[in-house]
């Protein structure tokens, strides 16, 4: 390339190599020097690896470009997803067979959470948002924990503390403390963020209107149930539509495949029932020790007297009570008596008060303390975040391991079925080899057994010969025709089995399918034919100023609904506000045009509408402001959210330890 000559060179290079301008050079450098920088981190991943980064990292976030050089970055822990991955999934509530299945869904989720989290802690930071220890105390105190920690404003001690932060959130008082005060600071970034949020006393009074109109009105119904008795193919239009849908019949019968087995039971294993040796069993004990340790425990009952919620006594109309009773008690009152006459817990009341058996640290601080430390058979009256309990310790047992006499016959039956069950197995390999060299019909005759051959079966099929046949289809739809017999359970035993035909996946011929092309005939033409329908419908009542007629001449269903508002439920409608709320604009007399629901066609009448009164939209004004001020917060606060993880996204501060990125499925990497 040839230089360019001094005259035609531009006017920045030429304002640099002038000497009076040393320190505007200096910080052009630096400008380029951090540009080049950002280039090379941007274009050569890894270059500036943050040597932090452990096995147990999740993702790192980094509050700003240059922290990457630094390593400044807030760590996430696998460990800490893993935790809130696990809590999510459990509140699902799902079967433990699929956990494995959806626990990378929850992990994604939580590790999303938990990097947008860091975010607007750094956002939080960046506008001087910061929640001290004493913002902290002060939640602890009056926040929705306060009556736990500081009970009458008193704290309970350093132990209760640790001990109920422990066993609630599985965390360390310095962690739990530290989440609260991140809770804080994000709730003051969205105060800050969503301060400017206001709505006129019109707007209010608008909305609280439109929310609370009632309307009652008659409405005729044309059913698609009611609709597919008019229609009526020929077989000309049957067949047309089933070669129009060739592609979508390719392969509607689904692969089919024979199977030859024979099976047997338990009782039927050479060598008779299986048996477990007293050293079996006393091995079985001593390895499985923590299978049998019974944790100290006290079983108790007890007399509650509520105060303050759901009740209108006051404290110390409740504490009397409670006093009353317990010299009631005392002087030889029946404790299970008093209890079904005045306990005011419905679990426990009607059995006398009785508790039965609780761990340690399974009660509230103050209960569990008094079961665990009170004298067996004294009557104790306590203070707990409930109400007054007068509670009597029945017996107490400290923690132990169960003898092996006590368990001694479920730890039998366990190795009776692990015995019967491995020799199950062992047989069953031993005649699918045996099957192997001699086919299925010697072996099976050689051992008094029968081969049975199905008729075609697709995978969801049913032996009817087999108590449980779905491990074998199952095998069988991943076997060769002819190939090595397999064996698989059979719901009382074991099955030897092996393919011996295949019908692969075709299309149906038009008369095998016809009853179904019908089916799918109708189900596409019903929704046109529906609302060609309903609009002829509502043309007429119109036109004729006249529903009920109208109805009549198409052949609907005339019903008239009660008086309901936008949330009401309407027989063949739903939910009114969200399927039709343009009836709400309409005026008693006026017809709606068509409305099509679900699997349905509608036209109504107002009858009546109520609109609220001035009194109660003043009465209701307050309410209704934090309701719409509350939703245009959460939008506000929504879009700062997305921006801020747009943000981070495009200046590349969020890094994802590329193993979880690889472990992620499709569309579930966390930061995506």
């Amino acid at each position: 390339m040839r230089p360019i000559p001094e005259g035609r060179r531009p006017h920045m290079i030429r304002f640099l190599q002038s000497k009076d301008n040393r320190f505007v050079k200096a910080i052009f450098i630096v400008i380029i020097g951090a540009a080049v920088v950002t280039m090379v981190v941007t274009l050569i991943p890894g270059i500036f690896q943050d040597a932090s980064v452990t096995a147990d990292t999740y993702a790192t976030v980094y509050p700003h470009w240059y922290s990457r050089f630094t390593f400044t970055g807030e760590k996430i822990s696998m460990t800490r997803v893993q935790e809130l991955a696990q809590q999510q999934m459990e509140r699902q509530r799902l079967p433990e067979q699929y956990a494995s299945l959806f626990m990378p869904r929850f992990m994604a989720q939580a590790g999303q959470q938990l990097i947008l989290q860091k975010i607007l802690l750094a956002k939080a930071t960046g506008m001087g948002i910061v929640a001290t220890e004493d913002d902290v105390r002060s939640f602890l105190k009056t926040g929705q924990l306060g009556e736990i920690f500081f009970p009458k404003g008193q704290f309970v001690g350093e132990d209760k503390y640790k001990q109920f932060v422990s066993q609630n959130f599985n965390m360390t008082t310095g962690d739990f403390e530290k989440a609260v005060a991140e809770d804080i600071e994000i709730q003051r970034l969205r105060s800050l963020i969503t301060a400017g949020v206001t709505v006129s006393d019109q707007e209010i009074r608008d909305t609280y209107r439109k929310q609370n109109i009632k309307i009652k009105f008659d409405y005729a119904v044309i059913s698609q149930d009611d609709l597919r008795k008019q229609i009526n193919p020929t077989d000309a239009d049957l067949q047309a539509f089933f070669t129009k849908n060739a592609a979508r019949y390719a392969n509607a019968v689904p692969e089919e495949r024979k199977i030859s087995y024979f099976a047997f039971t338990a009782d039927q294993i050479p060598g008779g029932a299986a048996k477990a040796t007293d050293q079996e069993i006393q091995a079985y004990y001593q390895a499985h020790q923590t299978e049998y340790q019974v944790p100290e425990q006290a079983r108790s009952r007890h007399i509650l007297i509520k105060f303050p919620s759901g009740t209108s006594k006051t404290d110390a109309e409740a504490k009397a009570k409670a006093d009353a009773l317990l010299k009631q008690i005392k002087a030889g009152g029946d404790f299970a008596d008093l209890a079904k006459k005045n306990s005011e817990d419905p679990g426990s009341g009607a059995q006398g008060g009785e508790l039965g058996f609780a761990k340690r640290g399974t009660m509230v601080p103050e209960f569990d303390s008094a079961i665990f430390t009170q004298k067996i058979g004294d009557v104790t009256l306590i203070h707990t975040q409930y109400g007054y309990h007068l509670i009597q310790v029945e017996e107490r047992q400290t923690a132990h391991n169960q003898a092996l006499s006590e368990v001694k016959p479920a730890i039998e039956v366990t190795l009776i079925r692990q015995k019967e069950s491995q020799a199950e197995a062992a047989y069953a390999a031993t005649l699918a080899t045996e099957a192997q060299k001699n086919g299925l019909a010697k072996t099976a005759a050689a051992h008094h057994l029968e081969v049975v051959t199905t008729p075609s079966l697709n995978p969801q099929g049913i032996i009817p010969g087999l108590p449980d046949g779905s491990q074998v289809i199952a095998k069988a739809f991943t076997a060769k025709l002819n190939g090595d017999p397999q064996f698989a359970q059979s719901g009382e035993g074991f099955a030897i089995f092996q393919v011996t035909g295949i019908t692969a996946a075709h299309a149906p011929s038009f008369a095998d399918w016809k009853p179904k092309v019908a089916n799918d005939y109708a189900e596409e033409r019903l929704p046109q034919l529906l609302a060609e329908k309903t609009k002829e419908l509502a043309d007429k009542a119109k036109a004729e100023k006249d529903l009920a007629k109208a109805a009549k001449e198409v052949g609907a269903t005339v019903k008239t609904s009660d008086l309901v508002g936008d949330q009401g439920q309407v027989p063949d409608l739903g939910q009114l506000g969200s399927v039709a709320p343009q009836l709400f604009e309409l005026n008693p007399g006026d017809i709606s045009g068509p409305i099509n629901a679900q699997r349905t066609g509608v036209v109504a009448k107002i009858d009546d509408k109520v609109s609220p009164t001035p009194e109660e939209i003043a009465k209701n004004l307050d309410q209704t402001r934090d309701q719409i001020v509350n939703q245009r917060q959460e939008e506000v606060f929504g879009i700062f959210v997305s921006n801020a993880q747009d943000e981070y996204k495009k200046a590349k501060l969020i890094a994802v330890n590329a193993k979880v990125a690889q472990q992620a499925g499709p569309g579930d990497q966390p930061g995506q």
